[in-house]
């Protein structure tokens, strides 16, 4: 079963959608990577962003299984 990416903000934008379906991948961190393989420009946003595994948040070390929702926030601002 795969992965849904959610992607937020810039991260959208650079990817063209808001929602991805993936292979699973065995961490946050794996699954972060294949997306800057296909969109390097997502590369820079590495150090800043925040992710959630099923709507918790967590590390980039958490584990991803089978049918996992796997989200990437950057930073955002406003006022």
């Amino acid at each position: 079963m795969p992965v849904t990416v959610r992607l937020f903000a810039r991260l959208r934008e650079i990817a063209g959608a808001d929602e991805l379906a993936r292979p699973p991948a065995g961490t946050v961190a794996e699954v972060w990577e294949a997306l800057v393989a296909e969109w390097p420009a997502l590369a820079p946003y590495a150090g800043s962003l925040s992710c959630a595994v099923n709507a918790q948040y967590a590390r980039m070390t958490t584990p991803v299984s089978d049918g996992d929702e796997v989200a990437f926030l950057p930073p955002v601002s406003g006022g």
